[in-house]
């Protein structure tokens, strides 16, 4: 069975295919595509010898002309050097490039955002297509056009474009090869798109979680379909995050700050970061009087069945406080964060103050 979800976006529409075998029709869709000769694939090193290859050869068998481009891998080369790096690589191709030649992202959610900013940059812009290969990628960094590095020290993600794909091509049957922590961290935005806007997929998560884990096809393609759905209809609402789109971000903000400090996946990946931001973010709404306690005991007993992170200690509570005014959602100097005010609802909250954000860091060492 085959998924499509519409990304409702004017003339820059596009569908999000999710089915097992999909890689395998890279090259048709690529094909399809109007005066499209030359495709750059770009993916990581790991999976470069996994799916590169098979990307690669998918396209050629449609009598596409393809170079197959990879990258050390790693959030912690989601940098510009790494970005040069492949734009040196874009710009040697033989025959050189042109408007028509098309990227393709093919990996998690650091090869989309890379991907995705090297064609949003190369002559100004070229199409590109995404065909992801994590959980987190799949339901978060494939759909919605943001793309990007990250800046050293300053933060993650705040050098980037708004460039949405031509269509994105989710093969289920690639998360077989996702290491166990790789999938629980897609699932860290699983439970937030519950959180912010369905308890219904709260439901269905904890109603499946092994199932999910042990990557059943069926149930992996429904959930990841009700992930992107859940997407879409953000993205069609506020496509350049200029209001409700910001929900999105619903435990990133702290999260982001803990990734930073961890140096960006050497000690903390993205997903257990964010559930640690969810965490506290949570804890924040229940001393605001926001949401029940037992609402924010839910959603972190069904972080921790998901094998995520929900405990953290020395952490420093000035330097997360430090990152976090850096993060893009802050307006005028102030802060925002995204808190609960019921599951399934969220609201941005601009009066956060920085010893409402130590207490709870603080509390994520004492749970």
């Amino acid at each position: 069975m085959e998924w499509i979800v519409r990304i409702k976006l004017g003339y820059r529409s596009y569908d999000v295919r999710i089915a097992g075998g999909l890689l395998e029709a890279l090259g048709a869709a690529a094909a399809a595509m109007e005066n499209v000769h030359q495709v750059a694939v770009i993916c990581d090193s790991n999976v470069a010898p996994l799916y590169g290859t098979r990307a690669v050869g998918s396209l050629e068998a449609a009598d596409v002309s393809a170079t197959l481009i990879p990258f050390d891998s790693g959030e912690a080369n989601k940098n510009l050097k790494t970005f040069a790096a492949l734009m040196d690589s874009l710009l040697a191709i033989e025959p050189a490039i042109d408007r028509n030649t098309v990227v393709v992202a093919v990996g998690g959610g650091v090869t989309s955002d890379l991907a995705g900013y090297v064609a949003a940059s190369a002559l100004r812009g070229l199409r590109w297509l995404c065909c992801p290969t994590t959980l987190l990628a799949d339901v978060d960094a494939s759909v919605g056009g943001k793309t990007g590095i990250n800046h050293n020290t300053a933060g993650k993600n705040l050098i980037g474009a708004f460039h949405q794909p031509s269509g994105v091509m989710i093969d289920v049957e690639t998360l077989r090869t996702q290491p166990d922590d790789v999938m629980k961290c897609g699932l860290a935005e699983c439970v937030k798109h519950g959180v912010i806007r369905e308890t219904g997929l709260l439901d269905f998560i904890e109603d499946n979680a092994e199932t999910i884990l042990a990557r059943d096809t069926e149930v992996t393609a429904d959930l990841i379909a009700r992930n992107v759905e859940i997407k879409a209809a953000v993205v069609a609402d506020d496509e350049r995050e200029a209001g409700r789109r910001a929900h999105l971000n619903f435990g990133h903000t702290i999260g982001h700050a803990i990734e930073t400090l961890a140096g960006y996946g050497k000690t903390v990946r993205h997903g257990h970061a964010v559930a640690l931001g969810m965490v506290a973010a949570c804890h924040m709404a229940v001393k605001r009087g926001l949401i029940e306690a037992d609402a924010a005991a839910r959603v972190r007993r069904l972080l921790e069945r998901l094998g995520l992170s929900v405990r953290r200690k020395g952490l420093d509570t000035g330097k997360v406080w430090q990152i976090m005014q850096h993060d893009k959602k802050a307006r005028g100097g102030r802060v925002r964060m995204i808190l609960p005010t019921m599951l399934g609802q969220v609201d941005i909250f601009d009066d956060i103050t920085p010893a409402a954000v130590a207490e709870a860091v603080e509390a994520l060492a004492a749970k």
